[in-house]
């Protein structure tokens, strides 16, 4: 099977109605305190995010049954067998969920090898859907989108996630955030970078900067970003699609302040 193949657009469709249905699951769950379970340093997983992704896994075999998995939580088939593969974050979000912040998602992208050719990103309590296919730019709630026009870092807000489980390079990254407050106007965490991405998409954020992330938690983001106008890169500007999926170092960004943007993390993280 070939990209040539498939009907992005039919895809893209079939795979929000597979998405939209799990989001509201999300948004009618409360997780209790002793039903939660540690992955790893500060990575946490409940009974939620893994019900979530069996409904997500079953859904998306019956929309094409030839394509693999890449799940957050441990659904893995087809690895090196399979040219196209979903790659599955049922809640991304799963602190800001336990703790009662209302900023959670579900992340889908398939992709074709380690490029994402389909991307959703399903913002249950807001009930906004963004989704992208290869080539067919970025919609909001079917409604097309673009990355923000802006041309100066000062006009800029910034989106980041704070390191928590990877401290490697926490000096660098205190020294861009401390450059990025002084620059813009102002820095924001969300606690899903799914969330960041699509508002990098949708010209809410200019900029997103994050290391150490996983491919669920990025790989349907990305297109987002690029097919609303936006550039996808990693901290030393190069854009090579297995690298950046990786989720190591993952920078986005409007056109206009793209170069400032990156002198700022070349300067801080080298």
């Amino acid at each position: 099977m070939t990209l040539k193949d498939l009907s992005l657009t039919a895809l893209t469709e079939a795979a929000e109605g597979v998405i939209r249905p799990v989001g509201a699951f999300l948004l009618e769950q409360k997780v209790a305190q002793d039903q939660v379970e540690t992955k790893s340093l500060n990575s946490l997983v409940s009974h939620v995010d893994k019900e979530a992704e069996a409904r997500l896994v079953k859904g998306l075999s019956a929309v094409l049954p030839e394509a693999g998995f890449l799940a957050e939580e441990g659904t893995g088939s087809g690895d090196g067998h399979v040219r196209f593969r979903w790659v599955v974050d049922p809640l991304d979000g799963t602190t800001n969920l336990i703790h009662g912040l209302p900023v959670f998602c579900v992340s889908v992208a398939l992709v074709d090898g380690d490029d994402p050719v389909i991307g959703v990103v399903y913002d249950p309590t807001r009930d906004e859907c963004f989704t992208a296919f290869k080539g067919g730019g970025t919609r909001l709630n079917g409604q097309p989108v673009q990355c923000s026009g802006r041309v100066q870092l000062s006009d800029a807000l910034v989106a980041t996630g704070v390191p928590h489980w990877d401290f490697t390079r926490m000096e660098d990254y205190l020294a861009a955030l401390t450059a990025f407050a002084k620059g813009t106007r102002g820095l924001r965490r969300m606690g899903s970078a799914a969330i960041d991405l699509a508002y990098v998409a949708c010209g809410r954020f200019d900029i997103f900067f994050e290391y150490s992330l996983q491919p669920w938690d990025i790989a349907a983001g990305l297109l987002l970003v690029q097919e609303s106008g936006g550039i996808t890169c990693d901290f030393g500007g190069e854009s090579e699609p297995q690298a950046l999926l990786s989720g190591r170092e993952t920078f986005a960004a409007a056109p206009g302040i793209l170069d400032e943007g990156l002198s700022v993390i070349r300067n801080a993280f080298g």
